[in-house]
């Protein structure tokens, strides 16, 4: 609803006083004029700001090139994809085809853009213009245009994507590491089948007044050998989960009854976090895991580890809550374990 006095004020915007009309003993001519100006200068305002970000943003971006910096740069010409290109063998490619989508979609949207402010302003209703213009029911050139041009382009999307999926789904001939990776509600168990020995976890505890250090220390954390091919196996022992780790910019399904393969070769050495990116039931936020990504001393030195613990063999997949100890279920020493199912 306007107000009376704001309803005058449009009428008085409407329909100016005529040129040298005097009201009062103010000149209106130059009221106009000077209102004019100022209404050009607001105008002009988020035009500038406009322009100010973008060159403060390019100059930012500009400042510092260098690859897997983290800087303004680095995040622009990654897409803001997490990670770097030089985590695992498989981000220069999911790099490649976020970045080509994006520029691709952009260049798209600048020339719908272009051509809708064009058609505003070409065939805009000029000054005593009355009626409508003429109408056209159909425009075969322009019906075939927007057919084919929108196929064409999803089609150029699906060749990329099928070449690079196929690409990143290859599995190795011969992987140096083979790891058994089993998502169970809400936590997960490795298998290293080459070591001959696993690792197994419980719940995350998300308890109050747990400090960070706590919950980390909690979380289960798979090791991998840098710069060797490593193929993982994938399976659920109850609902459907997903292995994702974003450092690696792909995540992989875990279907129960279902076997699913990621290669991938780790290549550049630190923990990098993962979680189950399937919406699996009540604590599907606490299961969390870590990959440590490290030499091969190191790896050597873990799997040991975890013999001189006992923790040989594997742990199969068909197993249920009944057939683990409490701390392999999934959830923490002393929870109730009809909760698994």
């Amino acid at each position: 609803m306007f107000s009376r006095a704001r309803l005058r004020d449009a009428e008085e915007h409407a329909w100016p006083h005529r040129p040298n009309e005097k009201d009062g003993d103010v000149d209106v001519t130059h009221q106009q004029r000077g209102s004019g100006g100022s209404q050009r200068t607001r105008r002009r305002t988020p035009v500038l700001v406009g322009l100010g970000a973008t060159v403060t943003l390019l100059l930012t971006a500009c400042s510092s090139p260098t690859p897997g910096s983290g800087s303004t740069w680095d995040l622009v010409s990654r897409g803001w994809l997490p990670g770097a290109d030089d985590v695992a063998s498989i981000n220069p490619i999911t790099r490649s085809l976020w970045v080509g989508s994006w520029i691709a979609a952009l260049a798209i949207g600048i020339v719908v853009w272009g051509l809708t402010f064009w058609v505003i302003v070409r065939y805009r209703r000029r000054k005593g213009e009355t009626g409508l213009p003429p109408q056209l029911r159909y425009y075969v050139p322009m019906e075939v245009l927007y057919t084919i041009v929108p196929l064409f382009m999803v089609g150029v999307l699906f060749f990329y994507t099928a070449r690079d999926q196929a690409e990143i789904e290859a599995r190795y001939p011969d992987p140096a590491v083979n790891i058994e990776v089993v998502g169970k509600r809400w936590a997960w168990d490795f298998n290293y089948r080459d070591e001959d020995v696993y690792e197994t976890s419980a719940q995350v505890p998300m308890q109050a007044g747990l400090s960070d250090e706590q919950v980390e220390a909690e979380i289960p954390t798979l090791y991998m050998p840098v710069g060797q091919s490593a193929e993982i196996t994938i399976h659920s022992r109850d609902v459907i989960h997903s292995f994702f780790v974003p450092a690696f910019t792909y995540k992989k399904d875990m279907v129960p009854g279902r076997t699913n393969y990621m290669s991938v070769t780790p290549e550049r050495e630190g923990v990098y976090s993962g979680k189950c990116a399937e919406l699996c039931g009540e604590y599907h936020s606490a299961m969390l895991f870590n990959v440590a990504v490290v030499s091969q001393a190191e790896y050597d030195e873990q799997m040991s580890a975890l013999r001189a613990r006992g923790q040989t063999g594997a742990l199969d997949v068909d197993l249920g809550p009944s057939d683990l100890a409490p701390n392999q279920i999934g959830l923490p020493t002393g929870q109730k374990t009809e909760t698994t199912g």
